[in-house]
């Protein structure tokens, strides 16, 4: 079993950054697809990014590309989130989430994973 710690949350300006982190414990972080997603006050959780185990395959959300970074470190057991130039809509609450059995890799689809943290607050002010 894996559980999922989220942190790096915060208020900042628009344009500024911030790196949200994920420490998992347990011993199968290794083999997880590893996930983050964001759902803002009233509207429903979607995708933002998602890496593979194997470290190399990562996707993101279009509003993420080319401003929002993922990453792992396995020997940390941790995924991070690094995102520049944040705008007044990035606000929400960021939760990551994984799964060790994903045979087609990261997915988009929330369902696809059991494991999640417990979410991480993200505001951003014009």
């Amino acid at each position: 079993e894996v559980q999922l710690q989220a942190s790096g949350g915060g208020s900042v300006q628009a344009g500024g950054s911030l790196r949200l982190s994920c420490a998992a414990s347990g011993t199968i972080f290794s083999i997880s697809e590893m996930a983050w997603f964001r759902q803002a006050p009233g509207k429903e959780r979607e995708w933002v990014s998602c890496i593979n185990n194997n470290n190399d395959d990562t996707y993101y959300e279009d509003f993420a590309k080319g401003r929002f970074t993922i990453a792992r470190d396995n020997a940390r057991n941790s995924v991070y989130l690094q995102m520049n130039n944040l705008k007044p809509e990035d606000t929400a609450a960021y939760y990551c989430a994984g799964d060790p059995d994903l045979p087609r890799g990261c997915s988009s689809y929330s369902i696809s994973y059991d494991y999640w943290g417990q979410g991480t607050l993200v505001t951003v002010s014009s």
